[in-house]
């Protein structure tokens, strides 16, 4: 499965924000990475730069890679409706995603990885498929064999002080969670100016 394994770190100072998650290292270097560190002079950047930055924060937000990342837009823009919603819409309806956001992994590479590894069933089918667009009502569930799995218990027993989210609902006992609907936007938490990636793919 092909995704991005260089640091995270660096990629998250390039953006300056801690686009994997917590990173004790991007708090004490949060300005962009390069040998002239914080006292190098940047150039102001052209519309260009700033939107293909956005598009790129959000591809390394979720784990998408670039032709994925261009289908998810085109599909997004033949909907009717804002784009960009659409978009995030789409990219938060990933099952790695609400595997992720349930808080049965703690991260998204984790999600993706316990979704590989078969770990995940989606309405009762095994599913390894990271990037499988789920639909209202869906079920995502942890299989049978892998409810002693040591990540997925940790991580579950960490997300009872979670955040909610409104568009998902998590069954703890069960360690089953339905999506229950596209979220609104001002519902999804990343700092992504999506208007920006419509700009840029609409040259």
């Amino acid at each position: 499965m092909a995704r991005y394994t260089g640091s995270k770190t660096k990629k998250a100072r390039t953006f300056g924000e801690a686009i994997f998650g917590p990173d004790r290292s991007f708090d004490k270097r949060k300005y962009p990475p390069g040998q002239h560190g914080p006292s190098r002079r940047r150039k102001q950047k052209s519309d260009y730069a700033v939107q293909l930055k956005e598009k790129q924060k959000a591809k390394y937000t979720y784990g998408v890679l670039e032709r994925q990342f261009r289908n998810l837009f085109e599909s997004a823009s033949r909907k009717s409706g804002v784009t960009g919603e659409i978009l995030l819409q789409y990219l938060e309806a990933r099952l790695d995603n609400v595997v992720y956001r349930l808080g049965i992994a703690p991260t998204r590479n984790a999600a993706r990885q316990l979704v590989s590894h078969k770990h995940i069933l989606v309405n009762g089918i095994l599913n390894n498929v990271p990037s499988t667009r789920l639909r209202p009502d869906d079920v995502i569930s942890v299989r049978n064999k892998s409810r002693g799995v040591e990540v997925i218990l940790d991580s579950i027993s960490n997300n009872s002080k979670a955040k909610k989210w409104a568009w998902l609902e998590w069954n703890s006992d069960r360690m089953e969670g339905k999506f229950l609907e596209y979220p609104q936007r001002e519902s999804i938490p990343e700092n992504i100016n999506e208007q920006l990636i419509v700009e840029l793919y609409s040259k």
